[in-house]
């Protein structure tokens, strides 16, 4: 079982798989922007999460889906820190996560009660670093591949799988050298992140490769669009769970720790039964 060293506590990970809630309080993110971008609504839709079983929270206020422009940091603030805020007094043990690149926001986010910082930038930011030296939580890690407008146009590389393990390497060595202990980290390949349908697979096939120290990874493949070309119906990841359900299921068995999905209880059920199936 991995362990992950969040902002109060250690987290023990079951090799069954656990699930991080998307909770987007956004107006333009790909698949649910607008639904959840009042309080209100965001409070409700966390509620419900949690019902249907995610351990973990990941909030976020900007839009990082293909071509989207940066949120300025006043604007993403505004729409996260009073729901950590109100999460945190209404859930005392809810683990909750900061899904930001920006120092600022993350800085007010841990204020808040948050305990993980997701950073898609992959600690690209001295100033996240300095923070994150500074302030213990937990830290993901993701990879990407240019920046959220451009990402998606003609990414390459020479051994995608290759790469994105050197590039796990090197993060872990200077988040250790700038004092982050690597048990803090938590490691995301980026799925969708400047990467291609065959790019994304690759990767998803050989996820234990990329693992450095045994860290544990993150799979965010909720919604993606490269399940719909595979499909050849671009809109079908947003209209049912069973793409990102069977892409998860492939991703756990292939070493994944963490599943951050928007459907909750449709990847809970099918973790559960593949955990029966594995222990006979």
């Amino acid at each position: 079982m991995r362990t992950w060293q969040l902002r109060n506590s250690t987290l023990q990970l079951p090799r069954a798989g656990s699930i991080m809630g998307i909770l987007n309080v956004t107006p333009d993110s790909f698949s649910d922007g607008g639904l959840y971008d009042t309080p209100d609504a965001a409070l409700c839709h966390a509620e419900n999460l949690i019902a249907e079983g995610a351990l973990i929270l990941d909030i976020g206020g900007e839009s990082t889906r293909p071509g989207a422009e940066e949120t300025d940091e006043q604007t993403e603030a505004a729409r996260t820190i009073p729901v950590i805020r109100t999460l945190r007094h209404r859930h005392p043990d809810l683990i909750l996560s900061i899904d930001t690149r920006h120092p600022s926001v993350a800085a007010q986010a841990l204020d808040a009660g948050a305990d993980i910082i997701n950073d898609i930038t992959g600690l690209s930011s001295p100033q996240m670093r300095a923070l994150c030296a500074t302030r213990p939580c937990g830290i993901i890690v993701m990879h990407m591949q240019g920046e959220p407008r451009t990402m998606q146009q003609a990414p390459h590389y020479e051994d995608v799988v290759a790469e994105v393990r050197s590039f796990f390497a090197q993060r872990v060595a200077l988040a250790e050298a700038e004092g982050i202990s690597p048990a803090r980290l938590c490691l995301d390949p980026g799925i969708g992140f400047g990467k291609t349908v065959e790019h994304n697979l690759l990767l998803i096939k050989h996820l234990e490769h990329l693992r450095i120290r045994n860290l544990p990874i993150l799979m965010a493949l909720s919604r993606k669009r490269f399940m719909g070309a595979l499909l050849h119906d671009a809109d079908i990841p947003k209209r049912t769970p069973l793409p990102t359900v069977t892409m998860s299921l492939f991703a756990a068995d292939a070493g994944a720790d963490i599943h951050r999905v928007h459907d909750v209880a449709p990847l809970r059920q099918a973790l559960a039964l593949r955990s029966a199936y594995n222990s006979i």
